[in-house]
């Protein structure tokens, strides 16, 4: 009787019926997947800023803003007093625009935290403001 040998060979079957498997799976799975669309904005579309808005200047140099009303009334007040001056100036109007003027060395968060607090008032037309070069 012969010795029995050991066989050094690997079988390949089985991973290829698995990948066959998986690859089904995933052609039949990736039309499936809902993709994100980005609605970018455009630039040059409004030529000019709109007729009296609140403006609300976000400034470099520390946490308090200031606030100015379509009339030209101006207010300094902090974040926390944001929402009551804004109401304040809104009046009855839901459609009153406003423009965020953030200086270009103020914080990043500091326009986001502006722009979010206007968001929860829900300020319909909010813009911020540039200047031409």
């Amino acid at each position: 009787m012969r010795p029995r040998r050991l066989k050094n060979e690997i079988n390949v079957v089985p991973y290829i019926d698995v990948m066959l498997v998986l690859l089904v799976i995933f052609m039949v799975a990736a039309p499936m997947m809902q993709t994100g669309t980005v609605d970018l904005p455009t630039v040059g579309k409004s030529s000019e800023p709109p007729k009296d808005p609140i403006r609300v200047e976000v400034r470099a140099d520390d946490d308090r803003l200031l606030v100015r009303g379509p009339k030209g009334e101006q207010k300094e007040v902090s974040r926390k007093e944001l929402a009551q001056a804004l109401v304040a100036l809104k009046g009855t109007d839901p459609a009153t625009p406003v423009l965020v003027a953030g200086d270009k060395n103020a914080r990043y968060e500091a326009v986001l935290n502006v722009l979010d607090e206007l968001k929860q008032m829900q300020f319909k037309r909010v813009g911020l403001e540039t200047v031409r070069k």
